[in-house]
């Protein structure tokens, strides 16, 4: 009976172990610090860019806290991803102004 016990305590832990490693960044813990609304929507992607993990999908992507300053964080975003029309760092929405220069607009 114990050796019952163990295994499905085993498997818990096994499968407790799996969701933690796939899961989404809102599921695994992990906090949303940027946030950017694209001029024109994505496949649903992750995308890597200066070590900063985006995940993208539709017209929005999300990504954790970076050391960069925002604005270089979001012209980044836009050389990737395209023009960025909205773009919030810890849910402040970021200036007209500098969300044109990001787009690389004076």
């Amino acid at each position: 009976m114990s050796r019952i016990l163990n295994s499905a305590a085993t498997a818990a832990i096994a499968a407790t172990a799996a969701v933690t490693l796939f899961a989404s960044p809102a599921q695994a813990g992990s906090k949303v610090y940027y946030e950017a609304k694209l001029a024109a929507p994505v496949e649903k992607q992750t995308e890597i860019i200066r070590g900063v993990v985006w995940r993208c999908s539709g017209d929005t992507c999300r990504a954790p806290k970076t050391t960069s300053r925002p604005t270089n964080v979001c012209a980044r975003l836009v050389r990737k991803m395209g023009e960025v029309t909205e773009f919030t760092t810890r849910g402040e929405a970021m200036a007209a102004e500098d969300i044109a220069d990001c787009n690389g607009k004076d």
